[in-house]
């Protein structure tokens, strides 16, 4: 194996070393590492020398392999490497160069870089229809929540705290709900008379 900095041990020989005792599986892998080292170990333990002998014919296979890539990889440096493509690659599709009338730029006069036709293509609901809904799915939601829970979407353009765009306002309140729940103190002072 002279030349090689490295070698392959396959995940599956865990099956074989797991079967040995740890003083046997130490012996086997030092036994390994001597062969790879071109050390010509000898055993006389009939267990080591079962357990390396699977394990030294896939060791040469594999030594077969990576001579015969060497070869082929010196015959091709011989050559002056990788010969060209014979076929060209095809031009890419889809660029048509610069187009003769370019679309005009934005004209609009405003600085808010049109958050309002964002806004006009997003279904917002008034707040009344916001917190209506939002009761008649849970009666104990703290109203001062849902307000500002409200009003922080509407100022973020109708995302929601991720930046995220809200698409089913329904959906998502349903899942804030929970967040918005009126706290057991308030729930105290409501009932009491």
């Amino acid at each position: 194996m002279e030349g090689k900095k490295s070698f392959l041990l396959y995940i599956d020989l865990i099956h074989t070393v797991n079967k040995l005792p740890n003083d046997k599986a130490g012996e086997l892998f030092k036994h390994i590492l001597e062969y790879v080292n071109d050390k010509n170990p000898e055993t006389d333990d009939i267990i080591i020398q079962i357990a390396f002998e699977p394990i030294k014919q896939q060791l040469k296979r594999d030594l077969k392999q990576w001579e015969s890539i060497c070869e082929r990889n010196k015959i091709n440096g011989s050559k002056g490497g990788r010969p060209p493509n014979p076929t060209k690659p095809n031009k890419p599709i889809g660029l048509s160069g610069n187009p003769d009338k370019p679309k005009k730029p934005d004209t609009d006069k405003d600085s808010d870089t049109d958050k309002d036709s964002v806004k006009e293509n997003k279904q917002i609901p008034t707040y009344q229809e916001f917190k209506d809904y939002s009761l008649e799915n849970s009666k104990d939601i703290d109203l001062e929540k849902l307000e500002l829970k409200y009003k922080s979407w509407v100022a973020n353009n109708w995302n929601d705290g991720n930046n995220k765009p809200i698409k089913n306002w329904k959906s998502k309140i349903l899942n804030t709900i929970p967040f918005l729940k009126l706290e057991k103190s308030k729930l105290a002072d409501d009932t009491d008379y």
